[in-house]
């Protein structure tokens, strides 16, 4: 008996320890560091509502990557945003903030999203609380291509194919 006893207690710590893990994964964010983002660096620009849209990525450095994002039409700037991601308890938080001409903000402060998806050259965001934006992605289908995958608060789907510059 003590033999059986001696091979069944490492398979249930197995099992509860893969049980626990399991749990854990489904609720918590997924670990990350800022320097797997290092593919986002550079000058990215493309067609956007009659206009075009850039956004400009920092190399990451200190724990943090940034992002000047702006929307032009013909005649003047539409909209100016900026986008910090951090790392934060092991994972990643993207926060964002924009801005019509003027420096008018479009919101009392920035929305914050959590990673919830991580993978070479694709990450994905989350909202935390309101704010425009349920989910927020990016992702690079080729060295020269940027994608940016949206969701809205009220759930309506669509990216924008950026080019690199």
């Amino acid at each position: 008996m003590r033999s059986t006893l001696q091979q069944s207690v490492p398979m249930v710590l197995f099992v509860l320890a893969f049980s626990t893990a399991a749990v854990a994964a489904a609720g918590d964010p997924p670990p990350a560091k800022v320097a797997d983002l290092a593919w986002m660096t550079g000058h990215w620009s493309g067609p956007m509502a009659g206009g075009t849209l850039e956004e400009n990525w920092t190399k990451p450095t200190g724990g943090s990557i940034a992002s000047l994002v702006r929307a032009t039409n013909a005649d003047a700037t539409t909209m100016i945003e900026l986008i910090v991601i951090e790392e934060e308890n092991g994972s990643l938080v993207l926060r964002l903030q924009q801005w019509n001409p003027g420096f008018q903000p479009r919101s009392p402060q920035p929305q914050t999203m959590r990673l919830v998806e991580s993978a070479p050259a694709k990450v994905v965001f989350e909202a935390t609380g309101e704010g425009g934006l349920k989910r927020l992605g990016y992702s690079q289908p080729a060295p020269d291509q940027f994608v940016i995958s949206i969701v809205t608060a009220q759930g309506t789907k669509f990216d924008i194919p950026l080019a690199a510059k």
